[in-house]
Order: C-alpha cells, then structure tokens, then sequence
C-alpha cells in the first residue's frame, strides 16, 4: 500500500497550499471580520458574497484548482486528499477551489447518478461555480442518525412527484447563489428498508418550498452559506427530477459519503494542523512566570500529543483514500466510518488546546481558532454522530469473527 501522492497530486498540493497561504489567509482578517455583523444576524436574504470572493474563484480555476474533488476528471482520492488538507486550513478556502461541502458531494452524485437534462440544468452550472446546492436530509422531528426514520415524502402521482415534509441543517441554503437542493424522501414504505428512500432534484424557487429560517451554531450564523430549516408543502415536480429513479436513495447515499468523508477529513487536518501551528508560535512567542508558554505546565505535553494523532489521523485518512482507489466504498467501509468518528474527535481537541494557549484571544475573532473549532465540533455530527459510526466500526470487528 503506496500512500504517496503522484508526481501531479504533489504539484497541485504545492500549489494550493501557497494560493491558500498567499492570497486566502491575509484575507481572513478583512473578509471574516466584515462578516462579523452578519455572522450575527438571521437575515439571510441580506447576505452578500464578497467580490473579492468571486476574484479569487476566478484566479484558483485559471491556474487549475478547480473541481480537483472528481476522481474521475484525472485525479484519484489519494492524490487529492493533501489537497483537502491545504483547502481546511482556511473556511473561506474550499468555495474558491470549487470544492466546498456540500456542493462537492451534490455534484459527485450528479456526476455519477444523474441523466444528461439533470446534469445539463444543474451539474454544469455547480461545476462552473455559477450556482450553490443544498441537501436536504435532516429532518427535525426524528432522529436522523438512523436515516430509516425518515420521515419527509415523495408519492408518485402519474407523471409527478410530490413532496412533504420539513428538513434542517440544510447547509448552504442561505448563500445568495443557492439555486438547487438534493431532497430525499420516503418513497415506498412497503419496500426493503432500503429501497424506501429516493431522491429528487428540487429548484429552491419551487412552489411550495419555504426557508423558514437559518440555525445559528454556537450563536452565529456562517453566513453567506448558512444552515437552512426547510418545509415543503405539496411540491410537485415532474419525474424527470428523481435521480436514477425511485427507491435509489440510499445506494446514491452510501456512494456520495465515501469520498465526502475523506474530504470533511482531510479538510479538519488541515485545521488542526493550523491550530498547532498557532499553538506553537503562541507558546514561544508569550511569556508567563518567567517562561514560555510552551514550557508552563503540562504544554509541552499537550504540543506533543497534538502532533503524534494529526499524524496518525492524517495516515488513517490517506490509507482510507487509496482503500476508495484501488478496492471502490465495499473495501473501505470500516475505515469511512473509522475517520468520520475519529478525525473530527482530535481537530476538536487540538484546537481547544490552541484557544486555551491563547487565552482570551482565541475566544474572540481575532484569530481563526473560535471559528475552526466552531466547525470542527460540527462534523462531529455531520455525516452521522460519532456514535453512530463507531457502532459501524464495531460491527465491522465483530462480523469477522462470526462462524
């Protein structure tokens, strides 16, 4: 099991790592502060994309960083996950790559599932980076780590489709851009728990599909992209919009999640990675009692810890990432949900220790550590909690030693 990179995959790593270091970090302060009031504010149909935004989409996509996330436009899983890593080293990084969640899942299953009219109306526009998606999956009534308990509907009705139900945590509903959600549904309760479930390409400018508001997380609000409760009360679409036909819901599910949670990984490296990196020059830069930071304590313990499961995290990832390569999800299913539980687990805890060396400052705006944490303790549920997939890896274990 070779885990190094092509020679092209190490070339585009170098190159997005310094785009991200050059042009997108000494942004951060401008472009995140100006979005501080709206971080704020559940006004989402005010919130704006910064021109300075669609500049550098522009520039990423004009040097190559474009849609890097597609296996099967000449990069593999393995090649692009570093890529991943330099992506999460800023929230503002991933859109301008094209490569943001959950528009790279959204598009993945279009590109694999969709037919020709979808992919001409709403894959070559997210593709281009015209246009922003949503999924809309969560529902607020259930519990939705057991995705059989869906509750939202899909009823064929001639040539239609007509959808009900209410999902949340549909994020990037909010962003100005948002033009098309992914909404999955019950189709047939009577079928294998398996074949119930569909999926419907549905415009956000549908009748009958309401944003009833915008989730903030810890008080705040992500904008422009957001975190969206919405209804949909009898949205009829015609049966053109189901994707790969009724009852293909969660084998469309279970191939869009594999190389989206190398990516959510990868991407929660590159944050931790930062956050350590600031740990580091905040202990050596600070003196307390007469000492550096970094030698008060237990921090050279802490520092130490941090770097030893970045690596072993970032190892298990790439390992994950040749797995999708070379044996496809059926091969790799133990260690998809391996990092999904794991990964988020350690960027948390990195960067909680990174706010702690920094005392009151990482708890205000002016580092990124309040806001890559905020993120990190999302993906601990996101995708599926912890739990959940842990349970998964156990289940794995013990199917090995069944007579």
């Amino acid at each position: 099991m070779d885990l190094t990179p092509s020679e092209k995959g190490q070339e585009l790593q170098a190159q997005a790592r310094a785009f991200v270091k050059e042009k997108v970090i000494p942004l951060e302060g401008e472009l995140l502060l100006k979005a501080h009031k709206a971080h704020l504010s559940p006004n989402w149909q005010e919130w704006e994309v910064h021109p300075k935004i669609e500049a550098l989409k522009k520039e990423a996509q004009s040097i190559g960083l474009w849609n890097l996330f597609l296996p099967d436009i000449g990069i593999s899983n393995l090649d692009y996950a570093p890529i991943a890593e330099e992506t999460g080293r800023s929230l503002l990084a991933p859109e301008l790559f094209n490569c943001n969640a959950p528009d790279s899942g959204n598009m993945e299953v279009l590109w694999k599932y969709a037919s020709e009219e979808q992919k001409d109306a709403w894959l070559k526009p997210l593709l281009a980076g015209e246009i922003r998606s949503a999924f809309c999956m969560t529902e607020p009534y259930v519990a939705s780590s057991d995705a059989t308990n869906m509750q939202a509907t899909i009823t064929s009705d001639g040539e239609e489709v007509v959808l009900n139900g209410r999902k949340w945590w549909s994020t990037g509903i909010g962003h100005p851009n948002c033009k098309v959600l992914i909404f999955m549904g019950l189709s047939d309760p009577e079928a294998d728990r398996h074949r119930r479930h569909s999926m419907v390409l549905v415009p956000l400018a549908a009748k009958g599909v309401k944003v009833e508001r915008m989730l903030p997380v810890f008080g705040t609000y992500d904008p422009p992209y957001g975190h969206g409760e919405v209804s949909f009360d009898q949205v009829r679409l015609p049966k053109s919009a189901v994707i790969a036909g009724l009852g293909k819901g969660f084998e469309i599910a279970q191939g869009r999640l594999g190389p989206g949670r190398v990516h959510h990984c990868m991407r929660l490296i590159g944050a931790a990675e930062r956050a350590l990196e600031m740990m580091v020059r905040r202990g050596l830069e600070r003196t307390a009692f007469g000492k550096p930071l970094a030698k008060l304590g237990g921090n050279l313990d802490v520092i130490a810890k941090a770097r030893m499961h970045i690596d072993m995290a970032r190892l298990l990832v790439m390992k994950t990432a040749w797995l999708l390569d070379n044996k496809g999800i059926r091969g790799a299913l133990s260690e998809v949900s391996q990092i999904k539980a794991i990964v988020p687990e350690i960027a948390c805890k990195v960067i909680d220790d990174a706010i702690q060396m920094h005392g009151g400052m990482g708890l205000s705006q002016d580092t990124a550590l309040a806001a890559l944490y905020n993120y990190a303790r999302v993906m601990r549920l996101a995708d599926g909690p912890d739990e959940v997939h842990r349970a998964q890896v156990a289940y794995y274990e013990l199917k090995k030693f069944k007579p």
